[in-house]
């Protein structure tokens, strides 16, 4: 799978475009101009990796330009305080500005999410940037800020429309099956807005048969299920566990990596029936969101571990599920849903919400 921008390897130094493209010149994608203002970074923190960019921003609705681009480890470093003063150091970096994409909210200076690897503090940023330059926001924020670059003729498509009514212009979904259930949605304009919303949240809706099986021995009597509590890797071990009680048969596997690997080997009849309910499940769930939003711009589900498992969606009831939708299902064959693997995407998203931030305090 291939995005439309530009960045470094994974390990920093060569230049390789991202996901394996062949040239280092702008896939024509791209919308290029000169680069203006001073460097920057954009990061896309997360529990297990910190991805770092220095970018140089273009003119116009250009895409970010990343100068620089390298992935760490958070359990190797004591702090995103002292990733950033790697980074720096080994590009021999002096930028002032930092625009940070990372789950949770900030509270008192510091942000707040039990998934993190140490806290992250404002301060300790800024001092190590020499600067009062910090801005922080939601990382599916950045995610579906990001998707304004990506070529979607490179990237995996599980629901190609019909036909197209001003492909591309409408309203752009983001998801995120990972730890939890992100979605976010970019609006279309000259400067174009994104929601972050609480969608994972809404009340998981189960069809008659095996899901109200799976439901009730997931929910306990007149409580509140959201959907990410089965669209996510803890949930996709929930609907397993569910799955062994009522066969009342012992469960196999104990990590949500273990199940989809052997469903999609076809090894485990169990592991096979829960990814089978997880698509399901996550095509309808789609399909609201693109009712909701009028997401005629698309739905881009987040790589992860959902990049892994892509052959067993395509064979699953996930496009059947997605399109069920009574007199609106007209309306969703016209709506495309694409596969991303979003490595460097909240970097580039990040960057773009900071060059949008610095383009509006211009004509301010």
């Amino acid at each position: 799978m291939k995005g439309g921008y530009q960045g470094f390897n994974e390990a920093g130094g060569t230049y390789s475009p991202p996901f394996g493209a062949a040239r280092e010149e702008a896939p024509s994608s791209l919308k290029t101009a000169p680069l203006s203002n001073e460097p920057f970074l954009a990061a896309d923190v997360g529990g297990t990796h910190a991805r770092i960019g220095l970018i140089a921003s273009g003119g116009g609705e250009a895409a970010p330009h990343v100068l620089a681009y390298r992935v760490y480890k958070c359990a190797e470093h004591s702090g995103l305080d002292a990733i950033i003063r790697a980074f720096c150091n080994t590009y021999a970096a002096k930028p002032s500005q930092l625009a940070l994409a990372c789950a949770g909210f900030l509270h008192e200076g510091q942000v707040v999410n039990s998934n993190l690897q140490w806290p992250v503090s404002l301060a300790a940023l800024e001092a190590e940037l020499g600067s009062s330059s910090v801005k922080i926001l939601n990382d599916f924020e950045a995610l579906a800020y990001g998707t304004a670059y990506l070529d979607v003729t490179h990237v995996t498509s599980l629901h190609t429309p019909q036909r197209v009514e001003k492909a591309g212009t409408g309203p752009v979904v983001i998801v995120g099956p990972g730890t939890g259930l992100g979605v976010a949605v970019r609006l279309p304009g000259t400067q174009p807005k994104v929601l972050a919303t609480e969608a994972g949240h809404i009340q998981l809706a189960a069809r008659v048969g095996r899901e109200q099986q799976v439901f009730a021995e997931l929910a306990q009597v007149n409580t509140h299920i959201p959907y990410d509590h089965v669209l996510s890797g803890p949930g996709l071990l929930r609907i397993y566990n569910a799955l062994c009680r009522i066969e009342r048969l012992p469960a196999v596997f104990h990590e949500p990596a273990a199940i989809t690997a052997a469903a999609c080997a076809g090894t485990n009849v169990r592991a096979v029936e829960t990814l089978e309910l997880f698509c399901g499940w996550l095509g309808s769930f789609l399909g609201d969101l693109a009712m909701l939003y009028g997401a005629t711009g698309g739905i881009y589900l987040a790589g992860g571990f959902l990049s892994h498992m892509v052959e067993f969606v395509e064979k699953s009831t996930f496009v059947s599920r997605f399109l069920d939708k009574g007199v609106m299902r007209p309306f969703l064959q016209t709506v495309p849903v694409h596969v991303v693997d979003h490595a460097r995407l909240g970097v580039i998203g990040a960057a773009s919400w900071l060059m949008n931030q610095r383009g509006q305090e211009k004509t301010a």
